[in-house]
């Protein structure tokens, strides 16, 4: 499936939107920042698994899908958090990596 990163943004403000309807009330940034947490250490636990760090096995093809879906769920957390903030994620992605290769410039990268 393609879709810009604009239309993937759209897609998790639906969501959230439809999950407001059920829970009452809109997350401000401090519920973001937490699921936020809470993402991303589900994420370092399926990476540990993967890599085999822990000693007990799982299945491959299963824990990548974690890995997946956790990945996805702290996009969507990134993107609650940049609504909040009234923040184009795009520009700021943009912004942010010309700040760097003009680093890397300087640095004769």
């Amino acid at each position: 499936m393609d879709m810009s990163f604009q239309e993937a943004i759209n897609l998790y403000r639906d969501i959230v939107k439809r999950f407001e309807k059920i829970e009452g009330r809109p997350w401000g940034a401090e519920g973001a920042v937490i699921e936020l947490t809470k993402q991303v250490g589900s994420l370092a636990k399926h990476v540990m698994i993967q890599e085999n760090y822990y000693f007990y096995s799982a299945d491959s093809i299963e824990n990548k899908k974690q890995i997946e879906d956790e990945l996805a769920d702290i996009f969507g957390q990134i993107i609650r958090i940049a609504d909040h903030y009234e923040i184009d994620l795009l520009e700021a992605h943009i912004e942010a990596r010309k700040g760097e290769a003009n680093c890397l410039k300087e640095n004769g990268v």
